[in-house]
């Protein structure tokens, strides 16, 4: 008995003394807390596999998968739009946008001749100083949608971006890209060429960009993001110039009524004075009758008095 209330006496001594180091309560208050944050990171790794396996990856709710079409890339919607060529500082705009809300000299400066007809620019024609031909280069990122040869347009390449937002190149030769192409901004995509529409314009690139088949001036868009160009609502523009168009032909068809309306005043006019002439006509007739019946009269009254006499 003795000896196990030697050894239990030791063994309190021991706690004690274990106890009264600086050290003691916070080892076993780290070691506590370290014991409780691996429960609670093992019980929530547990619970989110858990979950995982649970996920329908074909249900229409999840981020990427409710539309088929791909999502736009980040980096192209922080993307600017820029000139289609290397080198912009010897780039020479032939002609420019025909802008409907533009001076008249400045409209006039941006019909294109062609087939005895004026036709309004619908982008800018770029070429160098020198004339030689250059590198068409992509605007903006995005996938080519056409690819034609045109012999009057000069060949055509068209660049979607966004839904109802493409660039066009034309009067372009040795075309590099065919469509379903994904390219970058910067990417080599032809070489610049000529067209019959423009003749005047020589070696040079025609670039456009449209929005829902409307198109825009480029120049208001260079150096500014797709954002600026998505915000634009076209569907005004393109009634303004409807409306442009609807006022320019009542004014051309307005000098023509005004011209009837005087040739209908000098008919009436006209007509005045026929009507006029005849009435003179017949009263010079009617006059000399009544002066005829007035000498029948008095030699008829002379005829009497004689009898009478």
């Amino acid at each position: 008995m003795r000896e196990e209330e030697k050894k239990r006496s030791s063994q309190d001594s021991s706690f004690k003394r274990f106890m009264k180091k600086r050290w003691a309560f916070p080892a076993i208050y780290i070691a506590s807390a370290a014991i409780i944050l691996t429960g609670v990171l093992w019980y929530q790794t547990s619970d989110n596999a858990t979950d995982t396996d649970s996920y329908d990856y074909e249900a229409t709710d999840i981020t990427g998968k409710k539309y088929d079409e791909p999502a736009l890339e980040v980096n192209r919607a922080m993307e600017n739009f820029v000139m289609p060529v290397k080198d912009s500082d010897s780039a020479v705009i032939q002609k420019q946008f025909y802008d409907y809300d533009g001076k008249a000299e400045e409209q006039e400066a941006a019909l294109v001749f062609y087939n005895n007809t004026y036709h309004p620019n619908t982008g800018i024609d770029i070429a160098t100083k020198d004339g030689e031909t250059f590198d068409v280069l992509a605007a903006l990122s995005g996938k080519v949608t056409k690819v034609e040869e045109d012999s009057l347009l000069g060949n055509v390449i068209e660049v979607e971006h966004d839904k109802g937002i493409v660039t066009q190149y034309q009067s372009v030769t040795e075309m590099n890209v065919e469509v379903g192409d994904q390219v970058e901004q910067g990417d080599v995509l032809a070489k610049a060429g000529e067209s019959l529409f423009n003749e005047e314009a020589g070696v040079h690139v025609h670039f456009e960009i449209r929005k829902d088949g409307t198109p825009v001036n480029p120049l208001d868009f260079f150096n500014k993001p797709l954002s600026s160009l998505q915000e634009l609502d076209t569907a005004d523009k393109a009634d303004a110039e409807e409306n442009s168009g609807a006022t320019e032909e009542n004014d051309e068809a307005a000098p023509s009524e005004d011209k009837s309306s005087e040739e209908s005043a000098d008919e009436n006019a006209g007509n005045t004075e026929e009507d006029e002439s005849a009435d003179t006509e017949e009263d010079p007739a009617g006059t000399s009758e009544d002066e005829g019946q007035t000498d029948d009269q008095v030699e008829e009254d002379t005829a009497t008095e004689s009898t009478d006499a």
